[in-house]
């Protein structure tokens, strides 16, 4: 079984929790450091979960199909976590009136 097992409803309820709680408290303090961490940890996670994947010798294929279902989650906790942070980094550059290297979210509403 994985350690971290992502593939419950429950445990992703709880990491979708943790997600907005995260995202609401770099809102409130307008840094993007605090999500940039949350990227990172979920990236971990996605690496222990594929190292997992290739190191698993499982015959029936359970634990098998039970990880991919936890590197699946980890994918969209992981795209959803990357957009908040460049949200958050959006927010913290007009807060402090810095120039952002790019407008990394223009190309959500940007007209071709």
């Amino acid at each position: 079984m994985p350690i971290i097992n992502l593939s419950q409803p429950f445990n992703i309820l709880v990491a979708l929790v943790l997600y907005v709680l995260v995202l609401f408290l770099s809102k409130e303090i307008k840094r993007s450091n605090i999500t940039c961490v949350m990227l990172l940890a979920f990236l971990t996670i996605i690496t222990g979960h594929c190292i997992e994947f290739v190191m698993i010798d499982d015959p029936s294929g359970a634990i098998t199909s039970t990880i991919a279902n936890c590197i699946a989650v980890d994918f969209i906790f992981s795209f959803l976590s990357f957009i908040a942070y460049l949200w958050m980094d959006d927010i913290e550059a007009k807060e402090r009136k810095m120039k952002s290297i790019d407008n990394s979210l223009d190309w959500f509403w940007k007209k071709v």
